[in-house]
């Protein structure tokens, strides 16, 4: 379980930036979640990217969130 945060370590240890750094942690996050709640990472990515752009409200973000999705695995 903990092999894709080495593998994604070592990945940021090339960040040009903090900044980068920071933005590729945070997607990287993002899609160990939507895994570890039963989502295609690809599919939810694509999702949220195309819906994040017109969310205005706190709600709306959250409806976007990988264990508010339908077919997340609900404990």
């Amino acid at each position: 379980a903990i092999r894709p945060f080495v593998i994604g370590r070592k990945n940021w240890l090339f960040s040009d930036t903090p900044k980068g750094a920071d933005a590729s942690a945070r997607i990287y996050s993002l899609i160990e979640t939507a895994k570890a709640n039963g989502l295609e990472p690809y599919a939810y990515m694509v999702k949220v990217l195309n819906q994040l752009p017109t969310a205005t409200t706190d709600e709306q973000l959250d409806r976007l969130l990988p264990w508010r999705q339908e077919g997340a695995v609900t404990a």
